[in-house]
């Protein structure tokens, strides 16, 4: 499903894109779609949800965003986490967790692609890219 090389994994052609894959020791990318037909960037589509083109092309993600919506968790899991939508520098949105206390993630944050997965979901895991100033009360 995926051609490696030496230094990189590329999805093949016809491959599903939007996933994580390693790119370098100690290194991830993450991979989106865009359509030829309208330009719309997406994450792991079969059709462009504007157009409803089926020609899209993989390419490869910066790694910075910004944090959309983020939720508190409870179920399912030992501790509290965070799920959160994070607008891509490139325009796509994807679901993913941001490392740091659940209740410190704030719409508005800048994040970074992290090197780490989630071990349970396989979700992109994301940093905040600097401490954004919160007065407190």
């Amino acid at each position: 499903m995926y051609q490696h090389s030496a230094h990189a994994a590329h999805p093949a052609a016809g491959a599903p894109a939007g996933v994580l894959e390693p790119e370098a020791p100690g290194g991830e990318a993450l991979y989106y779609q865009r359509c030829t037909w309208c330009g719309t960037a997406m994450y792991h589509r079969v059709l462009c949800p504007v157009c409803r083109g089926s020609d899209l092309r993989t390419e490869r993600s910066a790694g910075t965003g910004t944090v959309r919506h983020s939720t508190v968790v409870h179920r399912n899991t030992p501790a509290a986490r965070n799920v959160s939508l994070i607008e891509m520098a490139e325009g796509f949105v994807v679901r993913g967790r941001v490392m740091g206390p659940p209740v410190g993630i704030h719409c508005g944050d800048r994040v970074r692609l992290s090197t780490a997965k989630d071990p349970v979901r396989g979700e992109p895991v994301f940093q905040l890219v600097d401490e954004p100033y919160r007065a407190w009360s």
